[in-house]
């Protein structure tokens, strides 16, 4: 029995959860009111605000005489109003490769970047993107500190959909830009011709707007300049 708080956001959580987890795949229908009622030991009604919000974002669909049926597992459906920086520079026909440079678990102190409400000890994750084979994007990750954090370097996937298979599932993002004087470091892992390079803080927050993944990444946009799409 879920708690008293708002019953039908719990039970539409714990369904995305598992949608993006894939215990229900794409193209499958999951239980029916009935099943979920005694699942979640609800009411009714409670299931069918829970399915309506899943509805809404994108990640069901309900059709008569057949069911409600899973139509994506993408973590942002809320937020697919924007195309992400590497799909639109993908879409321009431009070559984006990632690589993995370190992995470490640290103590969130010694980040001096208040990063405790991540865990007292979270995963630094640093990857460089190339750009047509040239060194682009430098991203620093902090994440919260999973058992297997190995996985992520054989997971295809996305770092988004990584975190929401193992329960941490985003809810919103906040982005902060910002132009600064690369260190000497910075300048020779970009391969950089200017001193500058564009840097953006991104805060990853849970539904219950708690800290998820804190992230900064330097960006050589003299390479290319840093695009927004939105669809409308």
């Amino acid at each position: 029995m879920i708690g008293k708080k708002v019953l039908y956001l719990e039970v539409a959580n714990t369904l995305k959860t598992d949608i993006l987890k894939e215990v229900y795949p794409v193209g499958s229908l999951i239980p029916t009111e009935n099943e979920l009622e005694v699942a979640f030991s609800v009411s009714k009604i409670t299931i069918r605000k829970a399915v309506e919000i899943l509805v809404q974002e994108g990640y069901l669909e309900k059709k008569s005489g057949i069911g409600t049926t899973v139509i994506s597992n993408r973590p942002f459906n809320k937020l697919s109003k924007s195309v992400s920086f590497s799909t639109i520079l993908e879409n321009d026909g431009l070559d984006i490769r990632k690589e993995f440079l370190t992995i470490e678990e640290i103590n969130a102190t010694e980040t001096g970047l208040n990063l405790e409400q991540i865990g007292s000890k979270v995963l630094k994750l640093t990857r460089l993107y190339y750009l047509n084979e040239k060194p682009f994007i430098l991203f620093e990750h902090y994440l919260p500190l999973i058992s297997d954090y190995s996985s992520i370097l054989r997971d295809e996937a996305s770092l988004y959909s990584w975190l929401s298979h193992h329960g941490y599932v985003i809810n919103n993002i906040k982005d902060d830009f910002d132009i600064v004087e690369a260190s000497k470091e910075l300048q020779e892992k970009l391969q950089l011709t200017t001193p500058y390079v564009l840097r953006r803080h991104r805060y990853s927050y849970s539904r219950h707007q708690e800290l998820i993944e804190y992230s900064i990444g330097y960006y050589d946009v003299k390479q290319h300049a840093y695009s927004i799409e939105y669809e409308v």
